[in-house]
């Protein structure tokens, strides 16, 4: 087991993946998307490791990017992008030839939206919540979002999160197909567990090989979106200055209190 920002816990071929960053809310700092990308990378050389489950410490899931330290920083071409670099997360992801349960366990916003969809299936705790609130901070998304969110959940409602930046609940999150099923708390990590063990009693190479196929096929034009999406997010990044971010931090911070 690994400490720091992301905790990795190695047990019977399955390899659950902490952010470790719980008074954030597991937001993604250059550090933890750094340590996500490597970890991912590492866990596709290992035959030993089976499945993977991606979880978060505390309340939330992931809070998206840091925006406390993109307010310091500014952001940049590939901060927020699927682009090479040293913290591409959902390439590393999507470069990973076994399934990635996300086992959502509190607020999943914005970049941890984005984290949420790189994952094969998703299993919500009744705590969890989605937002995506790239408007409201004035960037745009690179990991996938503005082309996976409407493929899954159909177009309008897609527009109505990303134009609103409102906070889509569990149980809404399940009728509208985002998540595969609703747990109590305590059951997220058995139940995700369960589907893992259920998952490696199958032939491995077949199992690999039917998740690759249905990911092509999936994504036959979906790449083209992604690419556009790429390349348009960091045009506009180019954009963005710091102060501008940390002057819309404080009301996305405020109106998330209040959704509650």
């Amino acid at each position: 087991m690994s400490e720091g920002v992301l905790v990795i816990d190695r047990e019977d071929g399955v390899a659950t993946l902490t952010l470790n960053r719980p008074d954030s809310m597991n937001a993604l700092s250059r550090e933890l998307r750094s340590r996500l990308t490597a970890t991912f990378s590492e866990l596709r050389s290992d035959p030993d490791t089976r499945v993977v489950i991606i979880t978060g410490a505390g309340r939330g899931f992931c809070a998206g990017l840091d925006l406390k330290e993109l307010a310091k920083s500014g952001i940049r071409g590939g901060d927020n992008a699927s682009v090479p670099g040293d913290y591409d997360i959902v390439r590393a992801m999507r470069d990973f030839d076994r399934p990635i349960i996300g086992a959502v366990n509190g607020v999943a916003v914005t970049g941890g939206f984005e984290l949420a969809l790189a994952c094969d299936l998703l299993i919500a705790s009744t705590q969890a919540r989605f937002a995506d609130t790239h408007a409201r901070v004035g960037i745009l998304p690179g990991w996938g979002l503005s082309q996976k969110l409407p493929r899954i959940i159909g177009i309008g409602r897609a527009k109505e999160l990303s134009f609103t930046g409102n906070y889509l609940g569990a149980a809404q999150a399940e009728q509208w197909g985002l998540v595969n099923r609703v747990v109590a708390p305590d059951e997220l990590l058995p139940t995700c567990r369960k589907l893992a063990a259920d998952m490696m009693s199958c032939v491995p190479d077949a199992l690999n090989a039917i998740k690759g196929m249905i990911d092509d096929g999936y994504h036959g034009s979906l790449g083209d979106g992604l690419r556009m999406e790429t390349r348009r997010s960091n045009e506009h990044a180019a954009g963005v200055t710091a102060e501008m971010i940390a002057e819309r931090r404080a009301g996305i911070q405020e109106r998330g209190r209040s959704q509650k």
